[in-house]
């Protein structure tokens, strides 16, 4: 699989389609068989107990699978979240930012299935382990109308 988008094309992507994300979010690497992506952790991720939230986590999940994935198809927005699974695994570590260190594990015309595996930042063992599928819409022809 080549790769069609790097981390400063996703960055750029990221910050120009979806704003909202882009501010917490970022896009650290993207590599032949890995792309890693951080979430910036600040209070407002953290639930009571000062331990970052299932949601945060989720989401950080969903945005690298969906980079790693356009960074190999480019960039089409409107590939979405078919299926999700999350297993959170251990509380992450306190004051630290999260990394999703993603996989793609098969690309076809339509799916796409990848991984993450979310870790504290400098922490050995995983926060989380979640798998995804999304749906690729077709392409259109260049000439057609919306």
């Amino acid at each position: 699989m080549d790769i069609v988008m790097d981390a400063q094309a996703l960055n750029a992507f990221l910050a120009r389609d979806f704003p909202q994300a882009a501010g917490d979010h970022g896009i650290e690497s993207v590599g032949p068989d890995k792309l890693v992506a951080r979430l910036r952790v600040d209070d407002r991720h953290l639930r009571p107990g000062g331990t970052v939230g299932g949601p945060s986590i989720f989401a950080l999940a969903d945005i690298a699978i969906y980079c790693a994935i356009l960074s190999r198809i480019g960039p089409v927005a409107l590939a979405v979240t078919t299926n999700a699974s999350i297993d959170f695994m251990r509380k992450p570590a306190a004051g630290r930012d999260l990394l999703a260190e993603c996989r793609i594990l098969k690309l076809g015309r339509s799916l796409a299935v990848a991984e993450a595996l979310i870790l504290s930042e400098g922490a050995g063992d995983p926060v989380a382990r979640c798998s995804m599928t999304y749906a690729i819409p077709p392409k259109r022809p260049e000439n057609s109308a919306l």
